[in-house]
């Protein structure tokens, strides 16, 4: 008996109507389906030997938003095609989505190809939203760095060694 006039007069038990103005919609931020399945299904997720001549390592990082991201390549030499890609990011959603596709983006293409690729196509492929195209602009910049990374080994590599070696771009062409 006492509990029954406790919880009546402490309110408990009773549901009583929220007022209407605290009442607020419950909105969920949705991602789209490809962002959502790249996050839950990350594709080339790992790292390559940054010491290895044929690997370029591109690391990048946005200090608004705290994403980090290294994207690495591996280009055969002889016909300068790459021939894997692989990263690991530390950031929300839409950063990891973006590597994910800009891994599967540069497999199987020239050097010259990857660094065309734009981070528009990118935001416009995940329908990042604009508040997260900055994710897709550290793709695009991850993919440039790791080109150049591998494009300084291998004239580092051709200095030191008093030969000259051609870009691997130009080596499928001759």
């Amino acid at each position: 008996m006492l509990r029954v006039s406790l919880k009546r007069v402490l309110g408990l038990g009773q549901e009583l109507p929220l007022p209407q103005a605290r009442q607020v919609p419950a909105l969920a931020r949705l991602y789209h389906e490809r962002v959502v399945d790249h996050y839950n299904n990350p594709r080339n997720v790992g790292s390559f030997d940054k010491n290895d001549p044929a690997v370029g390592t591109g690391l990048v990082g946005a200090p608004a938003c705290g994403d980090v991201m290294k994207l690495q390549i591996k280009v055969d030499d002889d016909s300068g095609k790459i021939v894997d890609a692989c990263f690991k990011t530390f950031g929300c959603g839409s950063a990891i989505a973006s590597s994910s596709v800009a891994t599967e983006w540069v497999k199987g293409k020239q050097m010259e190809e990857v660094v065309s690729i734009k981070n528009t196509e990118i935001a416009k492929h995940l329908s990042l939203p604009p508040v997260k195209l900055h994710c897709s602009m550290l793709a695009e910049d991850a993919i440039k760095a790791a080109v150049k990374d591998y494009h300084a080994k291998r004239a580092k590599a051709g200095a030191s060694s008093g030969a000259e070696i051609p870009p691997a771009e130009n080596v499928a062409d001759a």
